[in-house]
């Protein structure tokens, strides 16, 4: 057992100039077999082996991640949390997911910063408006917070935004959720890593994924560039790229993978204490503890693996923001990324079993994966514990792509699709 972070802890390491703080984490090279191998280092895949060995006893596991933790999509997103979707699968989800991000910090002995600002959707025209009702209605049949601002109260949360949107995106009204807000995406990874090694969990790094062992049907270990793993079970997510390693498994997924793009500016004061978001123009913005404002944009048009994104696109979100924002103008931007979203027809996540016996898959967030991180590890730990979905994601199962029980959440799953 790791030695707790506490006021005591950061004193006792103040005496040694904080030279002697113990490994974060332990990087073993591989067993030759583990219960569970989990492909994916990032935020989901370090929850779904920290709640497999806490909650269901399963501790010879291996998280193998063909980089370092969190350099996929957990480092590069707009930290938003949020759980104000429309219908029930969805909510009962999002909404489990943010009640363990409200106690995650004291869960992991880490400090996530979760920081619940608000999160507000506007609206620019009667429809957004007829929209943005239904979902407040359905968030509180739900047991949901939500509620509706009146352009007024918009301005008295927000100031410095511009209700005539230049013109072009006058804003009619807007929902609410303020148990929503962000958190620092890089300490979840971290934290879920320190608490899985805890529990006996290998953390494998730099160590990519070439194929899979299956034989008469079911998988029996997993290549890498360390070598074979054998594994009763395999639990794949890696967000973007779940298409390419499911095809090693020979398997063809629904799911299309786009760049998505954000900005941060220059630091400055607090101008913004919410996050705001527009669903209909594709951008949104928050404020960092740094300072940073956090813009997010929409996907790039193609399908791409690439974490760059396009001039175009950040020019587009860049002259949406000014309208909305107009003391921003002349804000410089320090820097652009990309994310890989892998994206579902019905805009809903895949977690599931596959034809493959012992062969798990958990996919197809798009741009929702943040926000569920703590309730996607959970849910899928316990799929792949015992062999069958629990009620949270029954709904998520590959299944309903024939069935045609599909969970459609393009609205509520806002700017990426």
């Amino acid at each position: 057992m790791k030695s707790r972070y506490s006021i005591f802890s950061l004193m006792r390491n103040a005496l040694s100039y904080h030279e002697k703080w113990p490994e974060a984490w332990r990087s073993p090279e591989p067993k030759s077999s583990y219960d569970v191998v989990i492909v994916g280092g990032g935020g989901h895949g370090l929850a779904t082996a920290y709640y497999l060995a806490k909650i269901h006893g399963i501790r010879n596991v291996a998280v193998i991640e063909r980089g370092w933790l969190g350099g996929g999509n957990t480092g590069r997103n707009t930290t938003i949390v949020r759980s104000n979707y429309l219908w029930d699968e969805s909510a009962g989800l999002y909404e489990h997911a943010m009640k363990l991000w409200e106690g995650l910090s004291q869960e992991l002995n880490y400090n996530v910063m979760f920081s619940q600002r608000g999160v507000m959707n506007l609206a620019h025209n009667q429809q957004d408006l007829r929209d943005i009702a239904r979902r407040v209605n359905a968030n509180r049949l739900n047991g949901i917070d939500s509620e509706f601002l009146t352009p007024h109260q918009i301005k008295d949360l927000v100031p410095i935004i511009d209700l005539r949107g230049n013109g072009r995106y006058p804003v009619l009204g807007a929902s609410n959720q303020r148990r929503g807000g962000t958190a620092r995406h890089d300490a979840v990874a971290w934290g879920y890593a320190r608490r899985a090694d805890e529990h006996g969990v290998h953390i494998i790094q730099e160590c990519p994924v070439t194929g899979f062992e299956i034989e008469n049907g079911r998988v029996t270990g997993v290549q890498t560039a360390k070598g074979l793993i054998k594994a009763k079970k395999v639990g794949v997510v890696v967000a973007g790229h779940a298409s390419v390693v499911a095809e090693m498994a020979g398997l063809r997924l629904p799911v299309v993978s786009h760049p998505l793009q954000a900005l941060v500016s220059e630091p400055v004061k607090p101008v913004i204490d919410t996050v705001v978001m527009s669903n209909a123009i594709h951008a949104y913005i928050s404020q960092s503890d740094k300072g940073e404002l956090v813009i997010g944009a929409g996907v790039d048009k193609y399908v791409g693996y690439g974490q760059r994104g396009s001039l175009p696109v950040t020019e587009e979100t860049l002259a949406a923001i000014c309208e909305l924002f107009p003391s921003l103008k002349r804000m410089r931007m320090m820097r652009q990324w990309g994310g890989i979203v892998d994206t579902c027809p019905d805009a809903s996540p895949i977690i599931s079993k596959t034809p493959v016996e012992g062969f798990f898959i958990n996919c197809g967030w798009g741009t929702g994966g943040f926000k569920a991180t703590p309730g996607s590890g959970w849910v899928f730990a316990d799929t792949i514990a015992n062999d069958r979905p629990h009620p949270l994601n029954e709904a998520f199962s590959l299944e309903r792509f024939n069935s045609g029980y599909l969970v459609d959440e393009h609205g509520a799953a806002a700017v990426a699709h």
